[in-house]
């Protein structure tokens, strides 16, 4: 482990907003971050993964040989900016203004990886290792990103004793909660088929398109549950219905529709896959359906790790952090197959916005908090 030195976090941030890193480009982010750790002790492994248009650069880095093995997780890679031309200041620019830092990123999670590189030089400490497990691919597909790298993790000895997200994880003010599950999330592909013909000789075509509303109003007619004592009620979106038919007087040979379902403890991927199957045999064995699963649900078990968080984020902010598992998916439901995984990061309120920002002293103040995370873990 390094010993105490001085990492300016809003600096750090700008460099990394300046990188232009829409998934899965990185354009230079896991080298800025490279050139920033390995003066501090780390070293720095980088692991791209996939072919092609599909190839994601990731990144682990190490302090320290020993246990315990605290582990940082987080992402470079950002959505695209958008409407440019609404933009206060230019995505990638980085400037600041008023007080404020703008640009792609800052919140969604470049700030929050720039604040702990900056926590670990200030909190500097003999004991155990620290390490950075930092992706180009949570904003994507989510295939060549975390999920093999913990698999090299695991094959190369460094499997870490816990872990800390850095996502945004309050919706309001810096402290306010911490995220210890997730919900799972799971799409399905629903093609419903006829036959084509006039619309003036029914009997002798089959309109897809009645079936295929039936199907989505079967499953969308009651709420799957109620929410349980951790989390809040699943709930199933009808996110697209297309049936791509320029003509007026032609039924169509095929209707489709496209659903996400996010979930909690109560269910199951495969829970849920029966269900919809059942219900929508009930209308008619007349379909196909394909299923594709982000992740299941999880929920960090109570225990030293998140009590800890929750110590020292009540002692920095004043006030103790929810224990949320609200919101969508995050690289954590990988994380929590191999050790205890909890996440706290920035503000939510501008990510993935026009002028997503984050004001300075809320970059200042999550740095502290992750040196103090740091120095309780490993006193």
């Amino acid at each position: 482990m390094p010993a105490a030195t001085t990492i300016d976090p809003v600096a750090l941030t700008q460099a990394l907003v300046r990188c232009a890193s829409v998934t899965p480009r990185d354009e230079g982010a896991l080298d800025v971050l490279t050139r920033a750790l390995e003066p501090l002790g780390f070293t720095c492994t980088r692991l791209p993964y996939g072919e092609g248009v599909e190839r994601v650069h990731n990144l682990f880095a190490r302090a320290g040989t020993s246990s315990p093995h605290f582990c940082f997780a987080g992402h470079t890679d950002v959505v695209p900016p958008g409407a440019e031309a609404q933009w206060r200041h230019p995505p990638f620019a980085a400037r600041i203004d008023g007080g404020t830092l703008y640009g792609r990123g800052t919140a969604d999670m470049k700030g929050a990886i720039a604040a702990f590189v900056a926590a670990v030089a200030r909190a500097g400490t003999s004991k155990g290792s620290v390490s950075l497990l930092i992706t180009g691919d949570e904003e994507g597909p989510a295939r060549n990103g975390t999920k093999k790298v913990l698999e090299w993790m695991q094959a190369n000895g460094h499997v870490p004793d816990v872990a800390l997200v850095g996502e945004p994880t309050s919706p309001e003010r810096l402290g306010q909660a911490i995220k210890v599950g997730r919900r799972g999330s799971m799409t399905g592909r629903l093609v419903v088929r006829g036959i084509q013909g006039h619309v003036a000789y029914p009997h002798v075509a089959d309109n897809p398109i009645p079936r295929l509303v039936r199907m989505l109003a079967a499953l969308t007619e009651k709420a799957l549950d109620e929410g349980s004592e951790r989390f809040q009620p699943s709930n199933l979106e009808v996110t697209t219905v297309d049936v791509g038919n320029p003509a007026t007087n032609v039924i169509p040979a095929e209707a489709r529709a496209t659903f996400n379902i996010r979930f909690n403890d109560r269910h199951t991927s495969a829970s849920l896959e029966t269900w919809i199957r059942a219900t929508l045999d009930r209308v008619s064995p007349k379909y196909e359906l394909s299923i594709e699963v982000s992740g299941e649900s999880f929920l960090t078990k109570a225990g030293p790790f998140p009590f800890l968080l929750r110590d020292v984020i009540a002692e920095q902010f004043g006030a103790p952090p929810e224990l949320s598992t609200s919101g969508g998916t995050s690289d954590a439901r990988f994380i929590t197959q191999y050790c205890p995984v909890a996440e706290f990061g920035l503000v939510s309120a501008t990510i993935h916005k026009v002028d997503e920002r984050v004001p300075l002293a809320d970059l200042a103040a999550l740095t502290e908090a992750y040196a103090a995370i740091l120095r309780r873990y490993f006193a």
